[in-house]
This record gives structure tokens, sequence and C-alpha cells, in this order.
């Protein structure tokens, strides 16, 4: 058994104090990793089905899409929006069909902490070519030349965000008014025809959501995820929303 609580990175970011930290848990006996912006929990271990979820449900979504697409061996090129602990991009890359995956993060010491393999993840995306951190402003990003500063204005096949809570809960003010009809129209313009949006939410579907996603994109589902909470003794909800860039 490892120690009760362990703090395995601090940084102070321009969105507040971030740290990583592994903590044992006496209900599922088992190592817990968590990272905190200031007191506010962003991402745990202890419940990843529906970040890896954000990856199955979007990639799916654009292999249906391709089905019909004849040219042979043709791969699909990933950007994750926030890397967290690592769980969406490692879900992404276990796809065989996944050629590369760029995973924007804003937090620089984050980007650290993986390549120092303080988390589990880590050595599955630091060990694997295809996977590369671009530490930069997402939301910015998307209004800009897109999410590769080495190749500006590169298309994606799908774009997959987990970095607010959901829609109308969010981190920073960074994102204010992103999940409006300029942001999606942003995030439209950085995909492939026939390309993916999905995103992960921490709340149940949202209409007004809905909406916006159904006048940018077209084939919009908002896929509630159960999974379980041992520390409540019940079962808890995520959605992702998952939607297509029209032709």
């Amino acid at each position: 058994m490892s120690a009760r609580m362990e703090e395995l990175g601090y940084a102070d970011t321009p969105i507040g104090e971030v740290t990583l930290r592994r903590r044992y848990d006496l209900v599922t006996k088992q190592d817990v990793f968590e990272v905190k912006l200031n007191d506010e929990w962003l991402m745990s271990s202890q419940f990843t089905a529906a970040e890896i979820a954000l990856s199955r449900l979007g990639i799916a979504r654009l292999a249906a899409n391709t089905a019909a697409d004849d040219t042979p061996g043709r791969t699909f090129d990933v950007a994750v929006g926030g890397l967290g602990l690592g769980y969406t991009a490692v879900a992404a890359l276990e796809h065989n069909r996944v050629a590369n995956c760029v995973v924007v993060e804003l937090v620089e010491p984050l980007i650290g902490w993986h390549r120092d393999n303080l988390v589990p993840a880590s050595a599955a995306l630091t060990t694997d070519d295809r996977c590369v951190f671009q530490q930069g402003d997402f939301f910015a990003m998307s209004y800009g030349d897109g999410y590769d500063e080495s190749a500006p204005g590169r298309l994606f096949d799908a774009v997959l965000l987990d970095i607010d809570h959901s829609p109308t809960h969010l981190l920073a003010d960074g994102s204010e008014g992103f999940y409006g009809l300029n942001g999606m129209s942003a995030v439209a313009s950085h995909l492939s025809p026939g390309g993916v949006y999905a995103m992960w939410s921490n709340d149940p579907p949202e209409d007004e959501y809905l909406s916006i996603l159904e006048a940018v994109f077209t084939d919009v589902v908002a896929e509630v995820i159960t999974f379980p909470n041992p520390l409540q003794g019940r079962d808890a909800t995520a959605t992702i929303y998952v939607a297509t860039k029209r032709p």
C-alpha cells in the first residue's frame, strides 16, 4: 500500500494553481491519481469511462462516415482538446486507423508531468510516435490557425474535446462564449468533410447546445454514459456529444 496522500506535482498557472496528487482509496483499495485546479477537481483515474467513451464514440462515428471511402488504408488524424490524465488520447491511439494524435493542453506543467511518467497513462502516450503534445490554448487555436502550430490550417478527421465540465459549466474565462455558433463553426473549420466533433460533458444533455450543434453540424446525438461510482455506492452519468461536419 502506498502513502495515503502524496502530491506529485504543483504549478502556479495563468488559470490558477494546478496540482497532481496520488492518494490511496480505502474503498477501492487502489491508488487514485487526481488533477485539481485550485479547489476544483478536474480529473480522476477513478472515473475514466466517459473520457474513454469520448474517443471510442467519436472514432466509431468517423469510421462509419468513411465506410464507403474506397481509398485503401485510409487513416485518421485526431486532435484532442485537453490532456488531463491522458485517457482520452490513449483510447484514440488504441484504434489502429489513427495515424497521429495531437493533444492540445494549456497547462504546460501537466505536459511535463506526463513526460516524467507520473501517471499511469503517461507511458502509452510518451512512447507512441503518433502522439504529439501541443502546448496552447485550444479555444484561441480554434478561432485561429488550428491545433498544430507546425502546420497552420491543418485539417483533422476528428476533434475530441474534454476541457470544461459542460457547455455551461466552464473552468476559466478563456472559453466564454465558445459553445455558441461562432465557436462551433470555428471547430468545424478545422475538420475535414465528414469529420467528427465530439465533446465530453459532466452534465445531462442540454437542449440549447444540441440546437447550436445542429445548426453547424449534421447527425448530432447526445449519448449518456453510465458508470459506477464506488464512493457513493451508485451509478454516475456523463454525456458525450457527437456530430459530423457537413459535406
